[in-house]
């Protein structure tokens, strides 16, 4: 397993979270998560304005092997949508966390308290 990005944080269904500026929420899913889906074929993106709840399923990705939800990590509107994903999703295996899923604008960060950082996400995989 490659070492983990130390700015990032974690949640137990394997998404990746970035803050950025002003609430802005980016979100991916880790490396760990694309090996055990395999080769990725299809993306389902959450539609721009929606409004989602912290925990909220909003996103599918599908493989080979399987189709896995994403779950938004804070509640909020989704802002923006990696469009490129619809048609080359294998960018996420390239790479998992240089590629993100989904943006949202969120209401507040205080969810993101409860998301794990690298160690304790790689104490979770091994």
């Amino acid at each position: 397993m490659s070492d983990l990005p130390v700015n990032l944080k974690y949640a137990t269904s394997h998404e990746w979270v970035l803050v950025e500026e002003d609430n802005l929420v980016r979100v991916g899913i880790t490396d760990f998560a694309q090996q055990q889906l395999g080769d990725l074929v299809f993306l389902e993106l959450p539609e721009l304005g929606r409004i989602v709840d912290a925990q909220e399923q909003c996103a599918v990705v599908e493989s080979v092997k399987t189709a896995s939800d994403l779950f938004s990590p804070v509640s909020g509107k989704i802002v923006a949508t990696n469009q490129a994903l619809t048609d080359e999703p294998e960018l996420v295996n390239d790479d998992p966390y240089g590629t993100w899923i989904f943006c949202v604008k969120a209401d507040d960060l205080s969810g993101i308290a409860q998301l794990m950082d690298a160690d304790a996400y790689q104490a979770l995989i091994e």
